[in-house]
């Protein structure tokens, strides 16, 4: 206990010196950047520079020119125009994400444009964005990078000890460290660090990483201490006079134990049965079986992109399923996992499936928590909450009710592509681990509610009609949203797995035309709908409108970018124009990506974006949330945002703030299996599209300065999916004319949906 009082001392010391060492480093780095920024201003001043500049377009490179001349160790020098159309219709891959960002952050904000790291070939250099000024018009946007060295010398001259300080980058979470100062033990987790004026720097600190067992108020554990000392010299006292009466007791015969029951006797099941046990309970009995195994042929098509999935009974069966939970298992072990949450949608076949996946698990000595019934995002929730960071989703998703699947995540990383090749790989060579696993059951959906309930709570009360279709979402969507202050009235919220009433999926308009009329009939502010599984979100409003998912994700980032200036928002290929541009004008960094939720997650984890969508319906909220998919999570955000509206303007008004064109729906050319990739293939290799900015990182997508099209294989179905997008009208029958003659001229019987 003393050794405590003394670590806890050392901690109160240590804290204390890193709070005044921050403080000093911060006014050290903002003076060092401040001398820089006045700098770039006076030579934005010099007559050289205010003559070029005078010429317009024509004088930005001698501008560029004069202004090197003036700051002899600037390592970079670049003009931009006042409107920057060059970087809102601009290659932002060729321009810098960074370095766009910045700009369209000097422009919202010209007074105080924020300086920041960038890691270029040289090194890391400070970037600076202002504005250049004729007079008082602003006439140009100039980015300036000088050597980063200065302000690292000024970090680095920080005395501190007994902790440590951590200079970053970004918005307090998920931030880029860039160095640190003082003892390197402890952890920085959960400070945000302090901002420093005029960058995107901030300060983090860590304290000592002291082992306090007991208390960390320094004057209690000196009390404790000194009772310790007492207690110590009494059982000396006490060894001295009660040595014989210690002996007799540990001589004396133990009382008869009664053997402790089994797992399986205790629920009165036979050995095999292992999907029942009671909550928390000690790890089951391994499952035992005298029965031969019977063979199980696996088809390698129900591996896909982003999961497996299969037909019951036919591609899909409990013997294949048992196979399919040894080799996640054992993928699972040889990554140094132990544990993994299991829940299931509300399909007929997803409690054979469940019995089956858990009994290959633990066949690897994989220890499994099941869920039971639950949306696909509240599996995800529960591997962060029962700190498991590994979970399956049995769940067939949109597909139809003869549909089911498996959607995995191990140690936090979502499987996709290869790691979903990789399990079939592994069950046709059978390279399996053997082991005993554990097994218990436990319900999170309580907690997964209250989370939400306990972050969201609406400024006004909203009159929602809620389509579940009946799948698992209704179990918990219509109670988180009441629980955060909604009028909630559900459509289709009975759990049935025959989806007796429609296709539960929002992404097809057909499925929304009941909760547009619900919508109308009871004078509700907006109808929310959400998939089978409840990883996705559509939306209507009072009228009937549909609001697409990239324009909802618009609303999204506009919140966001309020509190993260400059995050990372990512949108998949089938997303509208209108999004790169609207995200600049935010502050903020826009990246398009493939589609596919388990690529749009790690693409989330490599560059630590706050927020990503898809034009499917899938949103990712990395602020406030955990950063996977979760239509019913995403639902309470909007929920927040629409009642939070300082003008007190209905839902649809809102939405008619958005940039808005004219678009088609997600339209589909049905293909035989694995054709619809190499006809991709070979239109990405012929197909000319004059004037346009191609893509190709998911499909092809040309896009135009007045709309833009895109043809890409689903990794779901054998179908090519199309969108088309355009200002207006007359763009977007050109557009689709473009693709029409491009894809008829490799395959004339082609059955065009538009």
């Amino acid at each position: 206990m003393s050794w405590q009082t003394w670590l806890l001392w050392l901690s109160h010391r240590g804290t204390e010196n890193a709070d005044g060492a921050r403080a000093e480093a911060i006014a050290a780095i903002a003076g060092e950047v401040r001398e820089r920024q006045q700098n770039v201003q006076q030579a934005l001043a010099d007559p050289s520079v205010q003559q070029a500049l005078q010429l317009g377009s024509e004088g930005r490179v001698p501008a560029a020119a004069a202004l090197r001349q003036l700051l002899p160790k600037a390592t970079d020098v670049e003009f931009f125009s006042a409107d920057l159309d060059e970087v809102l219709s601009g290659d932002l891959k060729a321009i810098g994400y960074a370095k766009a960002a910045a700009l369209m952050q000097a422009k919202i904000n010209p007074k105080q444009p924020l300086a920041e790291m960038r890691t270029e070939a040289e090194g890391q250099q400070l970037m600076i964005a202002m504005p250049a000024r004729v007079g008082e018009r602003v006439v140009a946007f100039a980015v300036v990078e000088l050597p980063f060295k200065p302000l690292l010398a000024a970090f680095a001259r920080t005395s501190i000890s007994g902790a440590r300080l951590e200079l970053r980058q970004g918005d307090g979470r998920g931030d880029l460290m860039i160095a640190s100062v003082g003892e390197h033990s402890g952890s920085s987790i959960g400070d945000v660090g302090e901002p420093i004026p005029g960058t995107r720097l901030r300060i983090g600190k860590a304290d000592p990483g002291y082992f306090i067992m007991f208390t960390e108020n320094l004057a209690v554990s000196l009390l404790l201490s000194l009772a310790c000392l007492a207690g110590g010299f009494f059982a000396l006292w006490a060894r001295s006079v009660g040595r014989e009466r210690a002996v007799a007791v540990l001589q004396r015969k133990p009382k008869e134990v009664q053997p402790e029951m089994t797992l399986a006797q205790a629920l009165k099941v036979q050995p095999e049965a292992v999907a029942t046990p009671a909550a928390r309970t000690a790890p089951a009995a391994p499952v035992r079986s005298e029965k031969k195994e019977e063979v199980v042929t696996v088809d390698p098509s129900i591996f896909r992109a982003y999961d497996i999935r299969g037909v019951v009974g036919d591609t899909l069966t409990t013997g294949v399923t048992r196979m399919i939970g040894r080799a996640i298992g054992s993928e699972a072990r040889d990554r140094g996992l132990t544990e993994i949450v299991v829940g299931r949608d509300g399909r007929l076949s997803g409690p054979d499936l469940v019995y089956a996946l858990i009994t290959g698990l633990r066949s690897t000595g994989i220890d499994v928590i099941d869920i039971g019934t639950a949306p696909t995002p509240v599996t995800y929730f529960a591997c962060y909450h029962l700190r498991t960071g590994s979970g399956i989703s049995v769940t067939g998703s949109h597909n139809p009710p003869d549909y089911n699947g498996f959607k995995i995540v191990l140690g936090g990383e979502t499987l996709s592509e290869d790691a979903i090749q990789n399990l079939y790989r592994r069950i046709e060579a059978e390279r399996f681990v053997d082991g005993a696993g554990g097994l218990q059951t436990l319900d999170v959906s309580d907690d997964y509610i209250r989370r939400i309930t306990d972050d969201i709570q609406i400024e006004r009360k909203l009159k929602v009609v809620v389509d579940c279709g009946n799948g698992i979402p209704g179990a918990i969507a219509p109670a988180v949203l009441e629980g955060i202050g909604c009028e909630v009235i559900p459509l289709y919220c009975d759990v049935d797995g025959t989806f007796p009433n429609h296709h539960p999926d929002p992404s097809d308009l057909h499925n929304l035309q009941d909760l547009i009329v619900s919508v109308k009939n009871v004078g509700a502010d907006i109808g929310l709908a959400f998939d089978g599984d409840g990883d996705r979100l559509g939306v209507v409003t009072a009228s009937g409108e549909v609001i697409f998912p990239d324009r909802l994700l618009m609303l999204y980032a506009s919140d966001i970018l309020l509190r993260n200036p400059g995050a990372t928002i990512i949108y998949d290929v089938k997303c509208t124009g209108h999004l790169q541009p609207l995200i600049l004008q935010q502050g903020g960094s826009p990246l398009m990506w493939r589609t596919g939720h388990s690529l749009i997650k790690a693409k989330m984890r490599e560059t630590h974006a706050a927020l990503a969508g898809e034009m499917s319906g899938h949103f990712f909220f990395a602020e406030r949330w955990y950063g996977f998919d979760d239509g019913i999570y995403a639902a309470a955000r909007l929920m927040e945002i629409l009642a939070a509206d300082v003008d007190g303007r209905t839902p649809e008004q809102v939405f008619a703030t958005l940039p808005k064109g004219v678009s088609t729906p997600e339209l589909k050319i049905p293909m035989r299996e694995g054709e619809h990739y190499r006809f991709i293939e070979a239109f990405r290799a012929r197909a000319k599209f004059d004037g346009a900015r191609l893509t190709t990182i998911d499909g092809l997508r040309a896009d135009w300065s007045d709309g833009w099209g895109l043809v890409r294989a689903s990794n779901t179905t054998p179908v090519l999916v199309l969108r088309f997008d355009a200002d207006n009208a007359p763009a977007l029958r050109r557009i689709q004319e473009v693709f029409r003659s491009q894809l008829l001229a490799l395959d004339s019987s082609l059955p065009l949906p538009f």
